[in-house]
């Protein structure tokens, strides 16, 4: 049985590099508990953007 590779298109590699970028934040934020309330509103206004950006690249990655 001959075994094949399955090529990782740019959005693969793009749904990863976010995904690692998601985690690291949320690491991150759930590793302090001195945050201000202005830097968990920044943190999280960047989550939802990382987020957005997941969602739309896997809807692409179904079409």
């Amino acid at each position: 049985m001959p075994f094949t590779i399955m090529k990782k298109t740019k959005i693969d590699k793009t749904i990863e590099y976010y995904t690692i970028k998601v985690n690291g934040l949320v690491n991150f934020v759930n590793s302090k508990n001195d945050l201000t309330v202005e830097e968990i509103i920044k943190h999280g206004e960047q989550l939802a953007v990382l987020d957005y950006k997941l969602t739309a690249l896997e809807v692409a990655k179904e079409n």
